[in-house]
């Protein structure tokens, strides 16, 4: 399992090389659907203590083809000088494997995906020695998935562009498709849902997705014994992240909320009524929807109802 959101950006084509063929795709570039994949050692060092890791490499077997090493860095911001290690990974790469070498960068906000897209020269006097022409995979060409069907064939994409678009106002939408679609995959094959749920609770950070998905997963089944912070919300029974998604949902479609209604649904203590208001909050159109033919509350008077 990955341990941060920078290891998720680049791990998840090493633990799920399913992605390579819809990010090629993306990518316009074509793979074939058959393709063997093994990954490659990232060190890239030749002597000490000068050290030189990409962040990962993957032999790439197409079908069709001659093999290539394929070599992949998460990159969240412009860093000074990095053009230069990437032309250095892949003239290394080259030299030492014999095979052609792409780099492919996967990026969360367009500024740093315009400038990793280069080109990067190297030269003198007018003269280009080497040229480096990156992959980019980022928020402008990494789709916006929110149709629960479509996650379902391609979860390993749609939790990719969770998180190049975790910074985005789209990422609600595509969370809520994913949470719906790995509800109904853990009754087939719990352990990738689990996989899944686990990588998105690491990967989206700090961002404000992280508490969307949180209050998402407060909503669906959890996989017991596991430890995570998803089961613990769910085993202590924490309605404050139910209350939260719910006037966060109604703040976004912009229904204005009653201060009497606030109080009533961070009030509630029951889980069910909570998700029941929370399915009503998706398509209400005043806030009092969320209340209609409400069945018995316990702890709530008729006059609070």
């Amino acid at each position: 399992m990955v341990t941060s959101a920078h290891e998720g950006m680049h791990r998840i084509f090493q633990e799920r090389p399913e992605i390579l063929g819809p990010v090629f795709g993306v990518l316009d570039v074509p793979i074939p659907a058959k393709a063997t994949v093994d990954a490659v050692t990232t060190d890239v060092t030749e002597t000490r203590p000068l050290e030189r890791r990409v962040d990962t490499v993957l032999r790439v077997g197409p079908s069709d083809g001659e093999d290539f090493l394929l070599a992949i860095e998460a990159q969240s911001k412009r860093v000074p000088g990095k053009e230069a290690s990437w032309g250095y990974y892949i003239a290394y790469l080259q030299a030492k494997y014999g095979l052609p070498v792409l780099l492919l960068v996967v990026c969360q906000d367009r500024a740093t995906a315009k400038w990793a897209a280069g080109p990067f020269d190297c030269g003198a006097r007018g003269w280009t020695a080497q040229r480096t022409y990156p992959l980019v995979a980022g928020p402008d060409n990494l789709p916006v998935i929110t149709d629960v069907r479509t996650v379902s064939k391609n979860l390993a994409l749609a939790a990719l562009s969770a998180l190049a678009h975790a910074r985005s106002a789209e990422c609600g939408a595509i969370l809520e498709a994913i949470g719906s679609a790995l509800q109904e995959l853990q009754e087939t094959d719990p352990e990738t849902a689990g996989y899944f749920f686990e990588f998105l609770e690491i990967n989206l950070g700090n961002t404000p997705a992280a508490e969307d998905w949180k209050g998402i997963m407060s909503f669906v089944s959890y996989f017991p014994g596991r430890g995570t912070v998803r089961e613990t919300a769910y085993l202590e029974g924490q309605t404050e992240d139910r209350a939260s998604l719910i006037l966060r949902v109604l703040e976004k479609r912009g229904i204005p909320v009653p201060e009497a209604t606030r109080e009533r649904i961070t009030s509630c203590a029951d889980l069910d009524i909570l998700a029941l208001w929370f399915d009503r909050s998706l398509a209400a159109t005043a806030a009092e929807d969320l209340f209609a033919e409400d069945p018995e509350v316990p702890g709530t008077s008729p006059e609070q109802a």
